[in-house]
């Protein structure tokens, strides 16, 4: 039974700078991951995020479910482009045929 998302079908990488609270001077993040295996679908949708606002999501990220990907984190997609997480979804069916995932939607 596959219990998490095969890496095979995950066909970009990103990096991923987790954000870890506001200082002074703005948001803090943590150290630059090294690439994480990803699949970007560059699709707008409107997302709600933690704090209860409405806003436009212009990239989704299908990863494996143990990616460390708070909201505010800075994700550099597989084409250049730094944006922002907006929300996390973690996906898992115990005991179903279909693999864990975790689904970011960014800016």
């Amino acid at each position: 039974m596959v219990t998490r998302v095969p890496e095979v079908l995950l066909r970009h990488r990103i990096r991923i700078e987790p954000y870890i609270g506001e200082s002074a001077y703005g948001p803090r993040y943590g150290a630059l991951a090294p690439e994480v295996p990803a699949l970007v679908s560059p699709s707008v949708r409107m997302v709600r995020t933690p704090d209860g606002r409405e806003v436009t999501s212009s990239a989704q990220i299908i990863a494996a479910p143990d990616i460390d990907c708070p909201p505010g984190s800075r994700v550099t997609l597989h084409d250049g482009r730094v944006t922002t997480a907006l929300s996390i979804t973690r996906h898992t069916a115990p005991g179903l045929p279909v693999p864990a995932c975790s689904e970011v939607m960014c800016e």
